[in-house]
């Protein structure tokens, strides 16, 4: 008999990636969660901006004109947030020549018929584009 064994087989290299797996399971489950916060956070961004126009709009829509000086800057502070519109944009220049006249004085002749027209105008054109 010879000295050396010839059934014992030479150890054999087995191939271990499961580091590999488990950085890339890091990384995809790193992605997922920012993912999500990203889309939850925007959508919550988005539907905060909705309800603050929401808002300014119940507020521009129950203006009380008995203050001209008051209303004249409320209608111009409010609408100023909705002139994201080219529409709105417009009207709105063509609305704050009007409250001019009311603003900046220490009296203010109460307001007229076309200032309060044209204050319809800008609401009704905000309220479509809402």
């Amino acid at each position: 008999m010879s000295d050396t064994l010839r059934d014992i087989k030479p150890l054999l290299e087995i191939v271990d990636s499961s580091y590999y797996i488990y950085v890339g399971l890091i990384f995809i489950s790193v992605f997922l969660v920012i993912s999500t916060i990203v889309f939850v956070g925007r959508n919550l961004w988005i539907n905060r901006k909705r309800s603050i126009e929401e808002i300014y709009l119940e507020r521009l829509k129950s203006i009380d004109w008995s203050n001209a000086k008051k209303a004249s800057y409320d209608v111009t502070f409010l609408a100023y947030h909705f002139i994201d519109n080219e529409r709105v944009k417009e009207i709105y220049s063509q609305t704050i020549p009007l409250l001019e006249k009311y603003k900046y004085r220490k009296e203010v002749p109460t307001v007229d018929t076309e200032t309060l027209r044209q204050y319809e105008l800008l609401v009704h054109v905000i309220d479509d584009a809402v």
